[in-house]
């Protein structure tokens, strides 16, 4: 970040209102935070087990066909 753009942002900060939460924004989180655990308990470990392997090879970027990687492909660097 640019050192002007960062100075202009405390300075903002620092003479802006104090913010108060949107009320909104608060009943949404109390919903989301309730919607996860109810969403879990009402699909089958089979399903949560798909969804975990698609995460998983979205953020790691492999195929979700290949599995894990063996330990004799991953190259230790010292």
């Amino acid at each position: 970040m640019d050192v002007n753009v960062r100075a202009f942002r405390v300075v903002q900060a620092a003479l802006s209102a104090p913010v108060t939460p949107d009320k909104r924004k608060e009943s949404a989180r109390k919903g989301g935070l309730a919607g996860g655990p109810s969403r879990a308990r009402s699909i089958s470990a089979a399903r949560r087990t798909e969804i975990a392997i698609k995460a998983s090879s979205v953020r790691w970027g492999r195929s979700p066909d290949t599995g894990p990687v063996a330990a004799s492909s991953v190259t230790v660097t010292k």
